[in-house]
């Protein structure tokens, strides 16, 4: 049997600003993270790719508010820069939209 991957450990070195928002980031990271698990069946950020996080924010928050998705956005950005991938394509990408 495997262990979990543990989201806090993941996030540790990246996250910054208040313990609400730490703890914010935490929770809509696990939230990602079952939602791609169960539709996906990648259970940890290192085997997501781009498409993953896109399907999330565009699909399974559909019927959530405009504030929703903004700091789900925000979370996102913390799993990619602790990916080390394109922040900044992302943050175009995703402000381009609207």
């Amino acid at each position: 049997m495997t262990k979990p991957f543990d989201m806090a450990l993941f996030l540790s070195g990246v996250l910054t600003g208040s313990q609400a928002t730490q703890q914010r980031h935490l929770r809509q990271a696990r939230i990602m993270q079952t939602a791609i698990q169960q539709r996906w069946q990648r259970d940890n950020p290192w085997t997501w790719q781009l498409k993953h996080l896109r399907w999330f924010l565009t699909q399974h928050l559909k019927d959530h508010s405009d504030d929703t998705h903004y700091y789900y956005r925000l979370t996102a950005l913390v799993i990619w820069k602790r990916l080390r991938n394109g922040e900044q394509f992302l943050i175009d990408h995703w402000t381009s939209r609207r």
